[in-house]
């Protein structure tokens, strides 16, 4: 039973450090660390190159699946870039294995199997969870920061510098993540890439929708031109008017949000802790016909409850 158990762990750990050390170790070669600050034209034409010199023959099934795997690896990428995770997708995929083999393994010989199928399914969504919420957070703060930061752009124009000097200057006096996200643009435009392309990458990377209407804005002053410094002054205020009101739709809900996860999470945390308590109490839940249409029908009615409230407390400003 001790070697077992040690040998759980050990595999758990072996995962773990093993995406941890990998990540260490990807410095790559210059091309690759230079793709990861921008994506140059001459990069896409060698990639249209490429795909022109494909045989006409390819199997449509293989291609169908090449481009759902594409599509799965540029989420995830997206989806860590967000995080601020210097992470490849393989790595982030070894630290999920790792934690859902460890816990699942440590819970099936500490508890009973059914523990340790809960386990490998916690040990594997934790990760996502834990990546959800730094996303969500590093969200809140870089739209708390936005209007401010729009000042002092619009300050730095009036005072005569060049919408790059005035980046360059926000993300110097600037924390994060708003100084490491201009970092990121200044970056991008010293090693080749236009404003408007940087600016909508970093669209990409901080899904906010005050800095896409602040993008939209600069790309249609250099379009038409106009005075930028009194377009972002307007743009700053309108953004302060929509988190105020945001602020007190989301006090006046709070209460229905709440009920909405504790009507969601607190049956599955009284399950849980009853099974690690007295798991002899849970198996006819599991193991009798009647015990698995109670679980699928409260699981369903729990769903659709949840879903609803969150629905009715979404308020759209």
């Amino acid at each position: 039973m001790e070697y077992a158990l040690a040998a759980a762990i050990g595999i758990g750990v072996l995962f773990v450090f093993g995406g941890v050390y990998a990540l260490m170790t990807s410095g790559g070669s210059i091309d690759e660390r230079l793709a990861r600050y921008a994506a140059g034209k001459g990069h896409q034409e060698d990639k249209s190159k490429a795909k022109e010199q494909r045989r006409p023959d390819v199997d449509m099934a293989v291609l169908t699946g090449d481009v759902e795997d594409k599509r799965l690896r540029m989420k995830v990428q997206r989806d860590l870039a967000r995080a601020n995770l210097k992470l490849k997708v393989g790595e982030y995929y070894y630290i999920r294995f790792g934690m859902a083999a460890g816990l699942g393994l440590t819970l099936y010989l500490f508890r009973d199997p059914i523990s340790g199928i809960i386990g490998v399914v916690l040990g594997y969504f934790l990760p996502r969870f834990w990546v959800g919420r730094r996303i969500g957070g590093r969200l809140s703060a870089f739209n708390k920061q936005l209007p401010d930061t729009i000042t002092l752009l619009s300050n730095s124009l009036r005072a005569g510098s060049s919408f790059l000097q005035s980046i360059e200057l926000v993300s110097r006096e600037t924390p994060a993540p708003m100084g490491e996200e201009m970092l990121r643009v200044v970056r991008e435009v010293n090693l080749g890439l236009g404003m408007e392309e940087a600016l909508h990458n970093m669209v990409r990377r901080i899904k906010s929708e005050d800095l896409d209407l602040m993008v939209t804005a600069i790309s249609i002053q250099q379009s038409v031109g106009g005075n930028l410094a009194e377009i972002l002054d307007t743009i700053a205020f309108t953004i302060r008017e929509r988190v105020r009101i945001k602020g007190e739709v989301n006090t006046l809900t709070a209460q229905g949000r709440y009920s909405g996860y504790l009507v969601a999470f607190l049956p599955i945390a009284i399950a849980f802790m009853i099974n690690l308590i007295s798991p002899a109490f849970m198996q006819p839940l599991f193991t009798q016909t009647i015990g698995q249409i109670l679980l699928g029908v409260g699981g369903v009615m729990m769903t659709i409850g949840f879903f609803a409230i969150q629905k009715i407390t979404d308020i759209k400003i």
